[in-house]
């Protein structure tokens, strides 16, 4: 039997009693940070183009279209929230996986409840854990860097637990789940050339996963058929998409019994994961010393061949973004900022931040390198971090992390992922919104016990 016919069977017939009680706390974490960081990212730039031109071409009132008080088909509010979230690179992520999870599954799961109403909380636990889990199972099964393949498997392998997410919802069987994720195949895409070229549709793929899940399920549940070697055929997508560097064992292993999402990161800073290691460092050192910006000579920054290869290069683009994807991505400009203004959130990598003066002086000083024993002890993954700074006066100050705050080894529990939320909340609606960012903490909070999530999805509206 294929492994996505497996995944299908054990979808179709999981039930709340199921799930430990890990895995809904960390189904609670993932809820609460997706829909926070999509808040903020409605301003962020695109998504008001992007979310004016679904509401001007959709006609659709099944699903809310968070913050803007207006609602469009199931589909394409997924699309326009998935962008939201991912759109200042705020949203969870998996090291080892090389995803973030939460901005295609989340989506589409609250979409489609809205869709169908009268789903519980428990119904949309259920949906998510085993989306969530497939879109991280997929990423640790695969082998090979999308770096190096190409493919962002943000949107890539959270298309598919996207679509495992939204069948669930609509109760489809193991046959008709199968078909939905054979559906989503056919759809499967995201590519890594947009980091290369900052382009915008960076932050669009995870919401196009979103739709195409929503969509897929819908088919599945019409009767339309799917391919059923999804996964391991000769076409499928571990040999089409990954080149063979796919391990069926690895996807399946305790398969309803451990949760692979409960591995999901969460950020402080809305930077490529890959730059927190060197934030971190950075910020310590700059507190730790009260670093003068204007007394520093020079700064090294040393990494893992991943990281390099993600944040370092080129050089020239990363010590002075185009745009704010760039920055995003850009070590040089994250650890710049870090020293230059003692934190590092929304405001300080928007497009007006990117000129500053200050920052631009500082990132120019920084010389990324690989570091041999960074690269040997955590080769793919946590991206480590070595950072060096060299004074005018000649003093040399270093700081090293191994793990960046957010990880396994420093998590955010959901008190902290509460207090970047209300954060969110308050750079999107100001301060007036601190009663209704607080109801909505306590929504996701007891989110199990609600009768109906569309209490969720209209506070969000």
């Amino acid at each position: 039997m294929d492994s996505s016919q497996i995944i299908a069977r054990h979808v179709a017939g999981l039930a709340f009693r199921d799930l430990p009680t890990s895995a809904v706390e960390a189904t609670r974490r993932n809820l609460l940070d997706t829909v926070g960081v999509a808040i903020a990212g409605a301003a962020a730039p695109g998504c008001a183009a992007a979310v004016g031109a679904i509401l001007g071409s959709d006609t659709g009132t099944q699903a809310a279209v968070w913050g803007t008080g207006r609602r469009a088909s199931a589909a394409e509010a997924a699309l326009a929230n998935g962008m939201m979230a991912h759109a200042l690179d705020f949203d969870d992520t998996h090291d080892l996986a090389v995803l973030h999870a939460g901005v295609s599954v989340v989506p589409a799961a609250l979409a489609m409840a809205d869709r169908i109403g009268g789903v519980s909380g428990e119904e949309l636990a259920v949906a998510v854990t085993a989306g969530l889990d497939l879109a991280c199972r997929l990423g640790v099964a695969t082998r090979v860097s999308p770096v190096v393949r190409g493919w962002a498997y943000t949107a890539t392998h959270g298309l598919f637990g996207a679509t495992a997410a939204a069948a669930r919802l609509l109760k489809l069987d193991a046959e008709r789940t199968g078909h939905a994720l054979g559906i989503a195949y056919a759809q499967a895409a995201g590519n890594c050339q947009c980091l290369v070229d900052g382009a915008l549709t960076k932050r669009m793929q995870p919401g196009f996963a979103a739709r195409n899940a929503v969509q897929s399920a819908i088919f599945a549940e019409a009767g339309i058929t799917g391919t059923i070697h999804t996964f391991d055929g000769i076409h499928g997508l571990g040999r089409v998409y990954l080149g063979g560097e796919f391990d069926r064992d690895v996807l399946l292993r305790d398969l309803g019994s451990r949760y692979e999402h409960e591995n999901l990161g969460y950020k402080p800073y809305p930077a490529c994961r890959h730059t927190h290691a060197a934030i971190d460092a950075a910020l310590h050192l700059a507190k730790e010393h009260d670093i003068a910006p204007d007394t520093i000579e020079a700064i090294a920054v040393g990494v893992n061949e991943e990281g390099y290869a993600n944040v370092c290069i080129p050089a020239e683009t990363k010590c002075r973004p185009r745009v704010v994807v760039d920055a995003q991505f850009s070590i040089p400009f994250c650890v710049a900022t870090a020293l230059a203004r003692r934190r590092v959130f929304i405001p300080d990598l928007a497009p007006d931040a990117l000129g500053d003066p200050a920052v631009l002086r500082l990132a120019s000083l920084v010389r990324a390198h690989v570091d041999p024993r960074l690269q040997q002890e955590h080769g793919r993954g946590v991206s480590p971090a070595a950072v060096s700074i060299v004074l005018k006066n000649g003093t040399t100050l270093t700081a090293v992390r191994e793990e960046a705050l957010g990880g396994l080894g420093a998590p955010m529990d959901f008190d902290m992922l509460a207090a970047k939320f209300r954060q969110c909340a308050q750079h999107a609606w100001g301060p007036a919104a601190e009663a209704r960012a607080d109801a909505l903490v306590e929504m996701f909070r007891g989110f199990e016990s609600l009768p109906d999530v569309r209490a969720l999805t209209s506070a969000l509206g």
